[in-house]
């Protein structure tokens, strides 16, 4: 009796399932998949018997069922071939237009976990097709229970969301370069997580949106994804004739905790991990179209309760176009820029003597940010000391926002990235208009990085400077970075940057090395730092000042053959931080286990011991602490149940010593989903902290709706409040998302900011619409 090959069992199946309807709505039931001797052997035996034949017929396979489990760190890389279609693709999720059984079938996907090395339990068999104006990605996404895990619909859904439910994703990198890839990923209700990474997954950036026609159906044998992703989305080089690309796929199974790639990877690499990818080849004449894009926008804008201004109701409008001026590099130009509709900011407690860092969320400038980065860079998987919320030489948010949060008038601006040759560049300028007391103000970037291999070099140029009348004040920053990977598992990172400003004074100059050292088991690293006490970039984010700081930490991760669990990870680490004359200001020793468990389940446990020094009086609400020397103890152990499930919840408790004084702190959160379309999350937390001086209590409480009534409408509802010895605020914000067509929106927004003591500080209703058009 004849075997089926891997693309006749997908073709057997596939008819089976008849036309692939009977689309599911119900939320199937969360189950955890078991871990042992027994299951490995059958995984193993699984892999031989029903995936065998097919594995050997697939070109570019590099395996033989004798070689399970595979090792992902040294497995050789898979090769998979595009065909051009010879007849025309309906795009409804089917996979049945004749063109498709021309395509190669590509499959053996192997688990990095929970089982690593092994085959995937669920057999995916994946298609790629292509004409003059499209890329096509067919997949066929069995499930032997018909069952699968979906928690939103959802727009660009969060990515704490794409770990807790099915997903299959794809990664393109165009330029074969194994660093940069444009990424999708899709859920089984057809909803769309897309973007692009660089270095090699150093950086995300996903607010970046593809223009592409996608469906999916689910039906009993599992769930289909149609993709047609047109040229005009992608960059690519089109002077090369026949193009080789980096390709890697996943397939997430939730309720067995299965992640499978075809480019086998360990569970600690994303599918974006190009270095470790594998390769798409068959492409050839492809041609690159004109890539412009034009969207306009009209907004209006009805506010009330503003003391100074009193009510306005407004009309506005405005421009923003994309222009692939090469295949590498594309420009952005934006004209009275608008961003009345982005969430607002998460209400934050500061119980530090140092700034508050808030991330960035307007789309203009989260997109492509990962090209304007130079600071305490963090590695995925590695435990680094310090982030970009400790130093980064360009923070966007200090353009068009003020030290108070409120927005300032972006007249326009303009910004070209990408790559030429072996460079990547990343360019840009915006021009603000003068708002109250703030003269209007122009902000200049310039950041290039040069490729070496397993290594790069960079330098960037940040200028800040008055355009009004005001004498052309202005701040500047230099910096320059090299970054290097060796040895599959070390990476160094440093930089050394200078701030030069009108008056400035004292020390402006910051520098950093980095060495860090991650395999399967072992987690090392170290730094040593050093801030000016006059250096002050402007346009970026520095949280501490005339220090010395030197970082070291030895971790595990050992991941025993146990029921249920992941990973375990026992760690210590240590800060030293002295003042510029070398003299001790904090010291920081910690110990913490984390153990991971593969439903998503989390536990860990701190210990810590600190020193701090206090040269000047510390003010924490309407108490102080005064000047001196501490020493004291914290624990901290926190909870995170597993997010997949349709209740999942979260605790930390904290408490010890505080200064001269003592703290206790709770947080809790709780997320109810009954429904993939419906989620409510609320949130609390309480710090109770006695001082010599007095007492400090603080009080914030969160709730957020979301409702999502297809993947292309969907409304969430935001309630903040915040209660301390100098605060009573209430944030309220509303938002509906109508996608009237690609990358064309319907927003409506309301929001309100209530101080409890004096009334309403403002309310503020928007509507926007915008409508993209491609030439």
């Amino acid at each position: 009796m004849r075997r089926l090959e891997g693309g006749e069992i997908g073709q057997l199946e596939y008819r089976k399932a008849g036309a692939l309807g009977g689309k599911r709505s119900d939320l199937p039931p969360f189950s955890l998949s078991r871990v042992s001797l027994f299951r490995r052997s059958f995984v193993g035996l699984v892999g031989l018997l029903v995936c065998g034949t097919a594995r050997a017929q697939e070109t570019g396979v590099p395996h033989t069922e004798s070689q399970y489990p595979l090792d992902p760190e040294t497995a050789p890389r898979p090769t998979a071939y595009a065909v051009r279609a010879t007849g025309p693709l309906r795009i409804d999720g089917r996979l049945d237009d004749a063109a498709w059984a021309d395509a190669r079938p590509i499959s053996a996907f192997i688990q990095s976990q929970p089982d690593v090395g092994f085959p995937a339990t669920e057999r995916t068999v994946v298609r790629i097709l292509y004409d003059d104006r499209n890329l096509y990605v067919g997949a066929l996404c069995y499930d032997s229970m018909g069952k699968y895990v979906v928690t939103t619909l959802e727009y660009d859904f969060p990515g704490e969301s794409t770990r807790n439910m099915d997903v299959f994703s794809i990664t393109l990198d165009t330029f074969l370069d194994r660093r940069n890839s444009f990424i999708f990923l899709i859920n089984p209700e057809g909803a769309l997580r897309d973007g692009q990474t660089f270095n090699d997954s150093r950086q995300i950036d996903f607010a970046w949106r593809a223009v592409l026609d996608l469906k999916t159906t689910v039906h009993d044998s599992g769930w289909t994804v149609e993709l047609a992703i047109p040229w005009t989305t992608l960059r690519f080089d089109p002077n090369r004739g026949d193009q080789q690309w980096g390709l890697n796929m996943l397939r997430r199974v939730r309720r067995k905790s299965e992640d499978s790639y075809w480019a086998p990877l360990d569970i600690r690499d994303p599918v974006h991990r190009m270095s470790k990818a594998g390769t798409l080849q068959g492409l050839s004449r492809l041609r690159a179209g004109r890539n412009l894009r034009v969207k306009p926008f009209v907004l209006g804008q009805n506010q009330w309760g503003d003391f100074e201004t009193g009510d306005a109701l407004e009309f506005d409008g405005g421009l923003d176009v994309k222009w692939g001026v090469t295949s590498g590099l594309t420009a952005d130009g934006t004209f009275r820029t608008d961003f009345s509709q982005v969430e607002v900011d998460q209400e934050q407690v500061n119980l530090t003597r140092f700034p508050l860092f808030f991330p960035e969320q307007r789309d203009f400038f989260v997109e492509n940010s990962g090209s304007f980065i130079l600071g305490d860079v963090t590695e995925r998987n590695y435990r680094m000391g310090s982030s970009l919320r400790d130093f980064t030489l360009f923070h966007s948010r200090r353009i068009g926002l003020s030290s108070d949060r409120r927005p300032v008038p972006i007249v326009g601006g303009a910004r070209l990235t990408g790559r030429a040759g072996h460079f990547e560049l990343g360019v840009l300028d915006m021009q603000t208009e003068s708002f109250d007391s703030q003269q209007a103000e122009n902000f200049g970037v310039l950041r290039l990085r040069r490729n070496l291999g397993n290594a790069d070099l960079g330098a960037m140029f940040v200028n800040r400077q008055t355009t009004g009348g005001g004498g052309g004040v202005y701040n500047r920053s230099l910096g320059a970075d090299a970054n290097l990977r060796m040895f599959d598992h070390l990476i160094v990172n440093s930089y050394v940057a200078r701030t030069e400003e009108t008056n400035g004074a004292g020390d402006r100059t910051a520098a950093r090395v980095s060495v860090a050292w991650r395999d399967r088991i072992w987690d090392m690293s170290g730094f040593v730092k050093h801030v000016g006490d006059g250096f002050n970039p402007a346009v970026g984010f520095v949280r501490r000042r005339g220090i010395r700081h030197a970082y070291a930490t030895l971790g595990a991760h050992p991941r025993p053959s146990v029921l249920a669990l992941q990973e375990i990870n026992p760690y210590g680490e240590v800060h030293v931080i002295t003042d510029l004359a070398s003299d001790l200001l904090t010291r920081r020793g910690v110990l913490g286990l984390g153990v991971n468990f593969l439903d998503g389940t989390a536990v860990r446990l701190v210990y810590q011991n600190r020193f701090e020094r206090l040269d000047e009086p510390f003010e924490l609400g309407d108490v102080a602490v005064p000047v001196g020397r501490y020493d004291f103890h914290e624990a901290r152990a926190e909870l995170q149940t597993a997010v997949a499930r349709p209740i999942s919840g979260r605790v930390e408790l904290s408490g010890g010593g505080f200064f001269d004084g003592h703290r206790i702190s709770v947080e809790t959160s709780a997320l109810w989903r009954p429904h993939y379309r419906f989620s409510l999350e609320v949130g609390a937390s309480r710090d109770d902290i006695e001082l010599a001086a007095g007492p400090f209590s603080a009080n914030t409480v969160r709730s957020q709706v979301r409702f999502a009534y297809s993947t292309g409408l969907f409304a969430n509802v935001s309630v903040q409040y915040v209660d301390s010895n100098v605060d009573r605020l209430v944030v309220t914000n509303l938002r509906v998302n109508l996608i009237h067509a690609p990358l064309s929106d319907v927003f409506l927004v309301y929001t309100e900011r209530r101080d409890l003591d004096t009334g309403t500080v403002e309310r503020l209703i928007t509507t926007k619409i915008t409508k993209l058009f491609g030439f």
